[in-house]
């Protein structure tokens, strides 16, 4: 079972997505302030990879959390974090830059 921390600003649309996907175990957290579910250093140490939609969501992951994230596969999937929950949009986007990870 491979573990996948989805981390944005706040919007979990990533783990709801392929939360029913065979193999895998996801979780989800932000980077903002008042996000559901903070970054923490228990989830960071929990994954396998990382996937961060968006460079700046790496550059704060990396200043905030550098020591956790010596072992750790970041992936950045260039995805602008302006969508809404479930937007279809975003879930055919998400689908599309996951696939090469997911084979």
């Amino acid at each position: 079972m491979k573990r996948i921390l989805f981390v944005c600003s706040q919007n979990p649309t990533a783990e709801a997505v392929f939360a029913d996907t065979d193999g895998l175990e996801v979780a989800s957290a932000g980077l903002d302030h008042d996000a559901d579910v903070p970054v923490s250093m228990e989830l960071l140490e929990w994954a396998d990879m990382i996937f961060v939609m968006e460079h700046s969501h790496r550059n704060k992951l990396s200043k905030k959390f550098r020591s956790y994230l010596k072992n750790k596969r970041i992936v950045c999937l260039d995805i602008s974090d302006e969508y809404g929950y479930m937007g279809p949009v975003l879930v055919k986007i998400l689908k599309r830059k996951m696939l090469p990870f997911l084979a």
